[in-house]
């Protein structure tokens, strides 16, 4: 068994703590980043504030997902995040799954997994169709994935998703392949 591990870091260079978010939806909210970031108390300065790195979760993954959800809905006005599963089983092997999550008029598949044996089979374009029209079913009219070029991106250009982005060498000697569709 591994051993969990942590160590901490003091930061020595880091400066203030900035607010970030990728989305530009906040000037459409009528509020930029750095107003949205004026309003809060700064309390400590980042080299005054201890880093720890480590391979464990308790829990961290759960409250910083709240943490940023809360910050994501005050900033789109969007508070509907709905987690997606759709499985596929033979008694109790589990035989496919789709991961995914639903949010603002959005779907997303964060992972798609047919077992070896059931693969090439129709399985995967079943489990697709049904996190499709659960998406559909929820209000949103899109679905954004990514894969792997050494998964099945072929798989999803027949599904009628375009590919919208790519980054290379991501895992090394591969690439990511970012895909949306417009669901009808």
């Amino acid at each position: 068994m591994l051993e969990k591990k942590s160590r901490e870091i003091t930061s020595q260079a880091f400066g203030l703590l900035q607010l970030g978010c990728g989305s530009s939806r906040a000037g459409q909210r009528g509020q930029s980043h750095e107003q949205v970031a004026a309003r809060l108390p700064r309390q400590l300065i980042a080299d005054e504030v201890n880093l720890v790195v480590s391979d464990r979760d308790d829990g961290i993954s759960e409250r910083i997902e709240a943490e940023l959800g809360a910050f994501n809905a005050e900033m789109t006005g969007h508070a509907d995040p709905q987690p997606l599963r759709v499985t596929a089983w033979d008694g109790g092997d589990l035989l496919a799954g789709l991961c995914g999550a639903t949010w603002g008029g959005c779907g997303y598949i964060d992972l798609i997994w047919v077992r070896a044996d059931y693969r090439r089979r129709g399985l995967g374009t079943r489990l697709l169709g049904t996190g499709e029209e659960e998406i559909r079913l929820r209000g949103c009219d899109r679905v954004a994935l990514a894969t792997y070029s050494f998964q099945a991106p072929s798989f999803y250009i027949r599904a009628g998703y375009t590919e919208c982005g790519r980054r290379s060498d991501f895992p090394n000697g591969h690439g990511q392949i970012l895909f949306v569709k417009r669901l009808g």
